[in-house]
């Protein structure tokens, strides 16, 4: 007489946007604590890099390229990790794309892409998991923004798409529960994640890039990004309900709650010190010059995240 197979007992983790960056740092991070992983992204060669680097140490990985904002291909997705692994246990919706400029230089387009990737990119991987997830302990941990808090200038095709993602996962949060899942919104400041190689940039390039590396990598600004990794990943398998990252997020985050009209002003006086341009053809930083030996000086923080985050080995636009 045959005899069964013993189901899979290694809780498998499935993460979007996790060909670089944060994403990459999170599947790290969930290998370490005992999980399978299923990393998705749009770039197939960006998976690749990714992946190795994690198979040699030892972690499981599979690796599943797609555009997550399109639904069949979520639920592709999830099939696939499935089919790997036998289970599904964490579902992190990462994926993103950074669009900086003033907003007279964001094209409808742009905003398209924002709400593609970070919200419907959030709401098709959820639909696609959510019979895997419920009633079984399944967790979600959604990266959204303190610019879904709070409007950020220069970031609105982001902001916009970051609001209604916060919104979405804590709408889920309220309701998951009943159905066995916990869901754990995370609102990160800035990292030191190396993103500034590969967002796009319009209006005056040169200068909205280096205003935004720069903030990127003080360290009084912005986060360590695996410090980052594993407070997220320790919040989500406790269930928290939220988590914000930094303190300059958290005290914006409230300062918005409590006083609206005061933060807003506060943001339209930031607002006039920061570039005007007129360019509207997005770029990514890796592709624009050198920048000055004043802003090289000050963000080799955010460089060095790059190289060990593999911004470097994937040039392909965020999504």
């Amino acid at each position: 007489m045959a005899t069964a197979t013993p189901p899979p007992t290694r809780p498998v983790a499935l993460i979007t946007g996790a060909s670089r960056g944060l994403g990459f740092l999170l599947a790290r991070e969930f290998a370490a604590r005992g999980h399978d992983l299923v990393l998705c992204a749009r770039s197939a060669t960006g998976l690749d890099i990714a992946r190795a680097d994690l198979e040699r140490e030892g972690i499981r990985v599979a690796a599943v390229p797609a555009d997550i904002g399109v639904a069949a291909e979520a639920h592709r997705v999830v099939d696939a990790a499935v089919q790997r692994f036998g289970r599904l246990d964490v579902l992190v919706t990462n994926a993103g794309v950074i669009q900086t400029g003033p907003a007279r230089t964001m094209t409808a387009p742009a905003y398209a892409e924002a709400m593609d990737v970070m919200f419907w990119g959030q709401v098709h991987p959820v639909l696609a998991a959510w019979e895997h997830l419920r009633g079984a302990g399944g967790r979600i941990l959604a990266i959204t923004s303190v610019g879904g808090k709070l409007p950020a200038p220069h970031l609105l095709p982001y902001v916009a798409a970051k609001h209604a993602a916060v919104g979405f996962a804590e709408g889920l949060r309220v309701e998951a529960g009943r159905e066995g899942i916990s869901v754990t919104v995370a609102v990160p400041g800035l990292m030191r994640t190396g993103s500034p190689r590969n967002a796009l940039f319009t209006g005056d390039r040169e200068r909205e890039r280096a205003w935004f590396t720069v903030g990127d990598s003080l360290p009084l600004l912005s986060m360590n990004a695996e410090r980052a990794a594993r407070k997220l990943v320790r919040a989500t398998l406790r269930g928290r309900p939220e988590i914000v990252l930094t303190v300059p997020a958290a005290l914006a985050a409230r300062l918005h709650g409590l006083a609206p009209s005061t933060m807003l002003r506060l943001l339209g006086a930031i607002d006039r010190l920061l570039p005007t341009g007129e360019a509207t053809t997005p770029q990514p930083g890796h592709a624009l010059g050198e920048p000055s030996r004043v802003v090289h000086a000050l963000t080799g923080l955010t460089r060095a995240a790059a190289l060990r985050t593999h911004q470097h080995d994937d040039p392909t636009p965020t999504r």
